[in-house]
């Protein structure tokens, strides 16, 4: 067998530390730098004062509009919901111009159609009104619900993660199957008659 030649690696000697003479002519042109940065800062500083003040008109302009809303569409079953949340006004939840409390009569539904604000607590800090139309009465509050949580979200969108963990976010595609010719229903058969 041939013998393998072990080389030696040569080790680099260690660079020596710069002396504080270096270090001083080093930080020459850094001040330089900096000098020519706070330089050029200068001129932002008056474009950012004309961009602020454009900007505080434009807040101006949106406060002085009453109608800035988020709007979202909820369903279940038969029912549809489309909800507006109001920043401004009086902090009320009108359901089909009714307080929510009035239109919905039991506290079961009261607490379905709010509870994508009592999640997030925040059922004092909007305007909200809803247009519901269809189905009956828990299918429209469940259609609430949805809207709810989806203007919640356009709202702000940390909500997204508590709202889809409690399940406010998700359509319930849940129908009532369509009647079967020759049945009563969908599936119940006419009674069967042995004579």
């Amino acid at each position: 067998m041939p013998e393998i030649k072990k080389t030696a690696i040569k080790k680099s000697p260690r660079t020596p530390k710069p002396s504080a003479k270096k270090s001083e002519k080093a930080a020459v042109p850094v001040q330089k730098v900096l000098i020519e940065k706070e330089e050029i800062k200068v001129v932002p500083d008056v474009i950012s004062a004309e961009e602020t003040r454009e900007e505080a008109e434009f807040d101006a302009k949106l406060a002085a509009q009453p109608n800035r809303y988020f709007e979202a569409v909820g369903r279940r079953k038969t029912s549809v919901a489309r909800i507006r949340l109001f920043t401004k006004g009086d902090k009320v939840f009108l359901v089909n111009d009714k307080p929510y409390n009035v239109y919905f009569p039991t506290g079961e539904l009261q607490k379905i159609a709010a509870s994508s604000f009592e999640k997030m607590r925040c059922l004092d800090k909007f305007r909200v009104v809803v247009k519901v139309s269809g189905g009956g009465m828990h299918g429209q509050a469940e259609a609430v619900r949805h809207a709810a949580a989806r203007a919640l979200v356009d709202f702000n969108i940390d909500f997204r993660k508590r709202l889809r963990k409690v399940g406010y976010l998700t359509r319930d595609p849940r129908m009532r199957e369509r009647k079967k010719f020759g049945l009563k229903r969908a599936r119940r058969a006419p009674q069967w008659a042995k004579r």
